[in-house]
């Protein structure tokens, strides 16, 4: 395969073998930071920071089939750092989305919001399951939890969002009323 060569070289200090990985997977890169940070800025300086973090240790990188999942997870890491030195407030703006594009915005909106209601822990879960397309053994592996934990997570994520969408549901219809 083609991205294991460019591992192998990027591992042996090969700068254009790396920025051609960073290429591949910067839209994917991109998109999962701006579902935590929800503001361009942070989220560019997030990719970059998780490039740069990423090119400074590829030579740990044990499995070169693992290089997206060993990727994401730095973000995610970085992700945390971010959030966490910033005392987690992130300002809302507006902004133009795809996913938005495609779909009712206000049911996107509520979504993300009902998302941010849930532990950091199971909002991983769920970004990488529904939104990277991971297995839950490879969720499993990249975060150190038990495939059963993972699966768990899933289950109370999808009643959690449930119930709160059907809240703000409710809300809706009262304030209506």
């Amino acid at each position: 395969m083609k991205e294991e060569r460019l591992i192998k070289k990027a591992k042996k200090g090969d700068a254009s073998a790396f920025e051609k990985l960073i290429t591949a997977h910067q839209e994917t890169l991109y998109k999962t930071a701006y579902l935590y940070l929800h503001h361009k800025e942070d989220t560019l300086d997030a990719v970059q920071e998780t490039a740069y973090k990423a090119f400074l240790h590829i030579a740990q990188l044990k499995e070169p089939k693992y290089f997206k999942t060993w990727l994401i997870r730095i973000l995610l890491n970085t992700i945390f750092a971010m959030r966490k030195k910033h005392g987690d407030v992130i300002p809302f703006e507006q902004h133009h989305d795809t996913c938005a594009e495609n779909k009712n915005v206000e049911e996107y909106i509520d979504l993300r919001n009902a998302l941010e209601t849930l532990d950091e822990h199971i909002q991983l879960t769920i970004q990488l399951y529904y939104f990277q397309d991971f297995s839950i053994s490879i969720i499993a592996e990249q975060t150190g939890m038990a495939e059963g934990t993972v699966k768990t997570h899933l289950h109370r994520a999808r009643k959690a969002l449930k119930q709160e969408l059907e809240k703000e549901d409710k809300q809706i219809w009262k304030s209506i009323k």
